[in-house]
């Protein structure tokens, strides 16, 4: 460098770099850095690649280099500990690391060991906070403790200090080195600034190991893992959680050695389906076979869904005559529903209860990798009640299907958060499908466990105190030996007496004579005598091996699970929402109709309760179904409703072909005539702005929920329109196409991928919803619900309340407000229940299926056998949910290096059913 250009590049005590003119890595990062004792950088965003520029000088750093950078998180997003960590998890996870680092490993390592060393500090600043941080300065110690202060154009990464055109000037001077210093001191000590999330370190050292390998490698030693651990719920969400990969491992390991057979039984909003799909994905690729799920019409597109959305699971459904798979592409109608072109298929219970037999045929046909079957509780015994325990079971459609299909499958798994409704019998009747040609859920078809049913669930609930006689201890050792408990319910007990007996793990039953061979070997006579006094029955039954109950009240007492508080409103009797004299003559009218067709037609409860029903949501959705009532005619078959509507009931034969009364007609028309005028003065919507505005719960974040779309879609546009949030953008999640946002009273339809999107974002804050938003989407930006109307399906509340009951929420508590109008159904229900229902929650960990009809009898003013069938269920739950027994224990799935190829898994994944080439 000539000396005229030394002097115009260093002057007053400033020097200028310019990358055109020299390589400023060399001339003064790495230069300055070299033994220095300190770094503070403002960067843009960091990179990595800053490492392959100065990763030695920075290791030689004596002190700490910190270094404040942007994210893309919001402040709202680091409001608190969890919400920053899942944000930045989400935020690593979108740009692909593991593809974008793919050949700079070893500067991962490296990167990963100043960060957990703490040579290496970086802090994140929300976007949203300051903007973009375009101002990129830093100060550095040097070895003799003077200072320097630098500022330019040049971000912390390889292109900016090696390859970009950059502009930089260096200031040593005491007034620049502390102008800078205070700069960053600002930045690193923000409120809204958070450390690197641990997931994201943790991360960097897991892609640094990375090792990619094809299915067929994978199977000879199949770590599920392997499989999970680059799939969306780990990239895109926060991965599983504790309970959830303990299930996966459970059903894995059991499906490798002889078939795995459980019900899952936790309680709504734990995540029953991911566990259930991850555990479908691991034996669709270790296996060849089909896996078959069948779930309640209303679930088909959700299970399908939910399953490409978390795990890029493809799959297919069945929709009457032909299948359509994961990416909408409908393949030709069939009469075969064998000829499924994904190997897992979805089918509608609906084919098994009322379809055609040809169908059910075909799948019996077939023999399966696994069988899932969600809300498992429908499958029932016809013939329930007090003191029928003994008898055979009369098994409606859904039921006797279950009992032939688990003969043809591996693994099979029943999914129900109400394994028992009224009586101990029905979660029994579950393990009995379980145990069809498997002797490992009740033993051989000798088994105590199968044969004397009543003593079994006597014995279970604590009805019958085990005998602890010689005469009672000897035949204790017939339900220990038949079934014989696995080895990892006890090592020292269970597996000693298999490795005496040399049984195998896919091994169950002890015949009577090795049996009694092995009593007569005293040390082992003594451990069995030991096991039976240490409470055997209760504690190695088949309805704590095989039923896997988790609550979110054991999860969150025992640590595995963050404490949200809930806090219930409008349950006070002063809360519920009066009507106007003209729609508390409306709703009247309502109950007048639903009277007259109850006269005259024998079962159909919800057809005949409908409209009231309807009613109880909003008055809009009552005169919309009083008009579609009004042009029914000769009634065919099934009334129009909206596809996000759970009513899947069809007319009743009696009313076949015949037409509504004239009394019936004019009461309908007479009700739509008062509401006509006066669609503007629902009650509800007032109380809704209320709530939302002086209750804060817009200010929170809410999801409002409603059962039809009719609903939730004229709130969605009122909204919109009010002046309060005239200038907010409301969103509307709802079943099909119909999903948008409304800005102004102006709909504008996007994806319900991009509504999810904009509440994590926090560019909605008031989301409304169908029941078609209660599964599967994660809320946990949004810290209030309001339920517009009450569904009489009880487990709708439970899955609304889990959207943002869920892990990542903001708020140590969240509100929720339930509404209802006045001398409503609802109303006369909720005063019926309010002394039970928070018993029978507790009791059963949410509010069994069966309760449902309390609201049909109500509706038909039938009170007296409401409180009947309230006063059947138990007033102590028949298990005292003693299955929450299960133990769980860490998992890491997170750190897993090795991966399996993904073209390669799409390719066996995407295979269709072998027809004809199975057997059983």
């Amino acid at each position: 460098m000539t000396e005229y250009k030394r002097k115009m590049r260093v002057k007053n005590g400033i020097t200028r770099y310019s990358s055109r003119r020299e390589r400023i890595s060399e001339s003064f990062l790495t230069k300055k850095l070299a033994g220095a004792k300190s770094y503070d950088r403002i960067a843009g965003y960091f990179s990595s690649s800053i490492l392959e520029v100065a990763g030695e000088a920075i290791e030689g750093v004596a002190g700490t280099v910190r270094i404040v950078c942007n994210s893309d998180v919001s402040a709202e997003d680091v409001k608190t500990a969890a919400a920053a960590e899942a944000a930045q998890h989400r935020e690593w996870c979108a740009a692909r690391p593991e593809e974008k680092y793919a050949g700079g490993k070893e500067r991962l390592e490296k990167l990963y060991r100043l960060l957990k060393s703490g040579k290496l500090a970086v802090k994140v600043v929300p976007n949203d906070v300051f903007g973009l941080i375009h101002g990129k300065a830093g100060v550095i110690t040097l070895p003799d403790g003077s200072r320097t202060s630098f500022m330019g154009s040049v971000n912390e990464t390889y292109a900016a200090w090696k390859l970009n055109y950059e502009l930089m000037w260096e200031d040593d001077s005491d007034e620049a080195v502390a102008w800078v210093q205070e700069e960053f001191d600002y930045f690193w000590n923000h409120p809204a600034a958070c450390e690197l999330s641990r997931f994201v370190v943790e991360d960097i050292n897991r892609i640094s190991k990375r090792k990619v390998t094809p299915v067929e490698e994978w199977k000879k030693n199949p770590e599920p893992a392997e499989v999970a651990v680059e799939s969306p719920v780990y990239r895109q969400e926060i991965g599983m959680w504790e309970h959830q990969k303990n299930f996966v491992e459970t059903v894995f390991h059991d499906h490798k050695s002889h078939g795995a057979r459980y019900v899952l039984a936790d309680q709504v909003g734990l995540g029953k389906t991911i566990q259930l799909a991850m555990s479908a994905s691991l034996m669709a690729l270790l296996g060849d076979k089909p896996i078959l799920i069948l779930v309640p019409k209303t679930l088909i597109y959700q299970w399908q869904e939910e399953m490409n959305t978390l795990l890029s699971l493809p799959s297919a459904i069945w929709l009457g005559k032909c299948w359509q798979d994961e990416n909408g592409v409908v393949y030709p109608e069939t009469n075969d529903i064998r000829k499924c072109p994904r190997r897992i298929g979805i089918v509608s219970q609906g084919i098994i209860v009322n379809g055609r037999e040809e169908y059910r045929q075909q799948l019996l046909s077939e023999s399966y990798e696994c069988v899932i079957v969600d809300e498992a509780h429908r499958a029932r015994r016809t013939n329930l009640g007090e003191g029928k325990e003994d008898k055979n079971p009369q098994p409606n459609n859904l039921m006797r299907f279950l009992l032939d299909v688990s003969a043809k499958t591996k693994s099979m798994l029943l999914a129900t958060a109400t394994p028992v409704q009224m009586y101990p019998i029905e979660a029994w009747d579950l393990l009995n499908i379980l145990s069809q040609k498997d002797d490992s859920v009740l033993g051989s078809r000798y088994s105590l466990w199968r044969t004397q049913r009543k003593r079994t669930l006597d014995l279970v609930t604590g009805k019958e105190k085990p005998d602890m006689t010689e005469t009672g201890l000897k035949e204790q050792e017939e339900w220990l030996r038949n079934p014989l408990p696995p080895k990892r319910e006890s090592l020292q007990d269970f597996g000693r007496i298999r490795d005496f007996l040399s049984m195998s793990d896919a091994e169950f039953t002890v015949m009577p004579e090795p049996f009694s061979r092995m009593m007569e070997n005293l040390p082992m006579r003594d451990r069995v005598r030991r096991i039976l006094r240490n409470g055997f029955i209760e504690h190695h039954n088949p309805f704590i091996r095989h039923i896997v109950r988790r609550t979110r009240d054991f999860l969150e007492k025992t640590g595995q699970l963050p404490k949200i508080e809930v806090i219930l409103h409008g349950e006070d009797d002063k809360e519920a929402i009066p009507l106007y004299s003209y729609l508390q003559d409306a709703y009247d009218l309502a109950g007048a109709f639903c009277e007259s067709l109850g006269k005259r037609m024998q079962g159909g409860g919800f057809i005949k309760t409908m409209l009231l029903k309807r009613m109880g949501s909003t008055m809009l959705a009552g005169k919309n179904t009083a008009e579609k009532m009004m042009a029914w005619g000769k009634v065919s078959g099934a009334l129009d409703l909206d596809e996000d509507d759970d009513d899947e009931e069809v007319m009743p034969a009696e009313l076949h072909g015949q037409d509504l009364t004239d009394d019936e007609k004019g009461i309908l028309e007479k009700l739509v005539q008062i509401l006509e005028g006066h669609m503007e003065d629902d009650p509800k919507y007032d109380r809704l702005l209320k709530v939302l505005i002086e209750d804060g719960y817009a200010e929170k974040g809410c999801i409002i929920f409603s059962q039809y779309f009719d609903s939730i879609n004229w709130i969605a546009e009122r909204l919109s329109n009010d002046e309060n949030f005239r200038d907010e953008r409301i969103g509307l999640y709802a079943g099909g196409n119909k999903s948008g946002i409304y800005e102004g009273g102006i709909f504008q339809r996007v994806s319900k991928d991009t509504l999810k999107q904009m509440v994590r974002q926090h560019q909605i804050r008031i989301l409304t919803g169908t029941d078609a938003a209660s599964e599967g989407l994660n809320l946990q930006t949004l810290g209030s619900l309001i339920n517009l109307d009450l569904p009489w399906n009880p487990t709708r509340l439970e899955q609304r309340k889990g959207r943002i009951q869920r892990i990542g929420q903001i708020n140590p508590e969240v509100h929720i407000y339930n509404m209802r109008y006045k001398g409503s159904v609802e109303d006369k229900v909720h005063a019926i229940l309010s002394k039970r229902l928070k018993e029978i929650a507790d009791m059963f960990g949410q509010l069994p299926d069966v309760l449902s009809d309390v609201w049909i009898q109500v509706a038909l003013n039938n009170e007296e056998e409401a409180r009947k069938i309230i006063g059947n269920i138990p007033q102590k739950h028949p298990f005292e949910l003693r299955y929450t027994e299960h133990t769980t224990k860490h998992i890491d799935w997170e750190t897993c290096a090795t991966v399996l190829e993904n073209t390669d898994k799409m390719r066996v994944l995407t295979q269709g059913w072998k027809v004809g080439t199975r057997k059983s």
